[in-house]
């Protein structure tokens, strides 16, 4: 009797154990970022294969190295970028993620870089838009080489579309209810 609920037992730890790491292994992304592209490919050892990011925006781009360890280099002066030249960069034996910055030069280059360690490296890597709206409290501001500031647009979201549209209903609203008062009075 003991031993039907023993394998019971074991069964359902066993799938739990089992969708615990199901779960690990699926990247959760945030519901703001949009993917665009998947990319996957090798990789030789001590070599590099380059990539051109066109689009605009707040870019997250995340690599899985499938096999070996793939590194990722990031520039927006060069399209060529390497462990000599880059801006941004993610070296790490697992997952490497870049976030690349809206205010970047397009197009940006991405080098993959196959690690010598190995002798071939697969990788996957993910290209995501964040749409998250930085709100900044005193606005936001740059500064250029030349020390000047240089102030950048907000994002414009759907939510200020409602609002200036419902702000513009009343406005209407109220000038016509004070034209029919002063008629009538």
């Amino acid at each position: 009797m003991a031993i039907p609920w023993k394998k019971a037992l074991l069964i359902l730890l066993t799938s739990q154990a089992l969708s615990l790491v199901n779960s690990i292994e699926e990247e959760e992304v945030p519901e703001e970022w949009i993917l665009l592209h998947v990319v996957q490919g090798q990789i030789g050892a001590g070599n590099y294969s380059y990539l051109r990011l066109n689009h605009e925006g707040e870019i997250v781009l995340q690599m899985k190295s499938l096999k070996g360890d793939a590194d990722l280099y990031v520039s927006d002066t060069t399209l060529h970028p390497s462990f000599d030249e880059y801006e941004l960069q993610s070296v790490t034996c697992g997952q490497d993620v870049v976030f690349v910055p809206g205010h970047f030069q397009r197009p940006v280059g991405i080098g993959i870089y196959g690690h010598p360690s190995h002798l071939e490296s697969e990788f996957e890597m993910k290209v995501y838009y964040d749409r998250t709206v930085v709100e900044y409290p005193f606005g936001e501001a740059t500064y250029a080489t030349d020390g000047k500031a240089t102030s950048q647009k907000q994002p414009y979201t759907p939510e200020d579309t409602s609002q200036d549209e419902e702000s513009i209903v009343w406005t209407i609203i109220i000038g016509i209810l004070k034209l029919i008062l002063e008629i009538l009075f």
